[in-house]
């Protein structure tokens, strides 16, 4: 904490609150959590979009004997996946209830299985 804190852990720590109000370090835990499923979601997101597109320009070249996507349209499309995809995922606002699960370890990846099963899942859709 910023106020009551010792310079060494300050020192220490990533991140300092600036005052010592516990609802500093609720918002803060809330916000960092929001975070973290944001880049999770935004991953899961990146990853569907470009195996599609793989998958589509190997499935018409196999088919077609020439890609459906050129790279400069292959481009557009990721160049606007990626900007939709960031602008709906950075603007979403943290809730209470992200404070009622347990807190990830630090080697817990930001790409977790069920996230696999879902991706797959929409590809398959698609």
């Amino acid at each position: 904490m910023g106020i009551a804190g010792t310079d060494v852990a300050k020192n220490a720590s990533d991140i300092i609150l600036t005052d010592d109000n516990f609802t500093s370090i609720v918002k803060a835990c809330m916000w960092g959590r929001n975070v973290y499923d944001s880049i999770s979601k935004f991953l899961q997101f990146q990853l569907t979009v470009n195996v599609v597109a793989v998958m589509l320009c190997f499935i018409g070249s196999c088919a077609n004997g020439a890609s459906p996507l050129k790279a400069v349209p292959m481009l557009w499309v990721n160049l606007i996946m990626d900007t939709f995809a960031s602008l709906a995922l950075a603007t979403e606002p943290p809730t209470p209830d992200l404070l009622n699960r347990k807190p990830y370890g630090r080697t817990k990846p930001l790409y977790r299985e069920p996230c696999l099963k879902t991706s797959s899942d929409t590809q398959s859709i698609k």
